[in-house]
């Protein structure tokens, strides 16, 4: 067949949906791989992993999973090999990647808090500070970064790539090492102190520029963006519904640290209403007896997936 008559083909194919267009999606594999398919449950995607394959399942026909290690995304979403995925902020900076960060998602393998590289050294070295590191040795796996820190405080150090166990080489094998951390009781725990911090990381959803400038691809992402940024913004929140009287829904409201103003429906008695709020989890225990006491009746608490303001 013809040049042409291929071309008619194809759009034909599309015409009846035969061929679709498919966005394809960075799943970080490793430390934030079961968190990260938590989070797409919540959102409404079912991601399902085979152990022997890179390409996870997902209940989507329009999008095509693939894992990749976080340190790497970013090269790959840069090169429009991936159109999109999740990766940490660092990791981004120590590519140097040209990438569309679409949304900050502030979470991880156990924590919600930021993520700190940091430059530690023996607690009984005479490193203090960036200048010491002049002619020193420096174990990371962040080289690049580390590289660039160097250069701005204007230090000469060679910079070694450390494949794992990084705590462990001061001061035998090295002189400092730029790690990451949560705590620094990993740190602590080596006998390690921290002098200084490079980067402070959360984990970002980051798109190709390529693939933001097509609209399929570009409406799919700000989709998947809005719905993550949704789940995370419900953790940690319950759904309240209770049943007052008029006369006391103002003793009642005092008590509710409501998220946004309180919805508050008539009921079909004329003296009731219904009350509807979103409240964090961890003060229901608290509150469901004053609310009892304030005469509220017919509570319900309920979990939520998504919370999008």
């Amino acid at each position: 067949m013809c040049k042409d008559g291929n071309i008619e083909v194809l759009g034909a194919l599309r015409t009846e949906g035969i061929i679709m267009s498919k966005l394809m999606l960075g799943i970080p594999k490793g430390s934030l791989e079961s968190t990260t398919i938590e989070m797409f449950s919540k959102a409404g995607y079912n991601i399902s992993v085979n152990s022997r394959s890179y390409y996870p399942k997902i209940d989507d026909p329009e999008i095509e999973c693939m894992l990749i290690r976080a340190q790497e995304m970013s090269r790959y979403v840069e090169k429009g090999i991936i159109d999109c995925g999740l990766t940490g902020y660092d990791w981004i900076q120590e590519n140097n990647s040209d990438v569309v960060e679409v949304a900050e998602l502030v979470y991880g393998k156990v924590g919600r808090r930021p993520l700190r590289w940091v430059l530690a050294v023996p607690e009984d070295s005479s490193i203090r500070c960036s200048a010491d590191l002049e002619g020193k040795l420096i174990a990371t796996e962040a080289v690049g970064m580390t590289k660039r820190y160097l250069e701005q405080h204007g230090v000469n150090a060679d910079v070694e790539f450390s494949w794992g166990a990084t705590e462990v080489k001061p001061p035998k094998l090295a002189d400092a090492i730029v790690e990451i951390t949560e705590t620094g009781s990993s740190l602590r725990a080596n006998h390690l102190k921290i002098i200084d911090t490079l980067c402070e990381s959360t984990t970002r959803f980051i798109a190709n520029r390529r693939a933001m400038s097509d609209d399929f691809k570009q409406t799919k992402i700000n989709k998947l963006a809005l719905l993550l940024k949704a789940v995370l913004a419900a953790e940690g929140k319950v759904g309240l519904m209770l049943n007052i009287r008029e006369c006391d829904l103002t003793n009642a409201l005092n008590k509710l640290p409501a998220l946004e103003c309180p919805t508050v429906s008539q009921l079909a008695e004329s003296d009731w209403v219904a009350v509807n709020t979103i409240v964090d989890e961890f003060v229901v225990r608290d509150l469901i007896p004053d609310l009892i006491n304030c005469g509220a009746t017919g509570i319900v608490e309920y979990p939520l997936n998504k919370i999008v303001i």
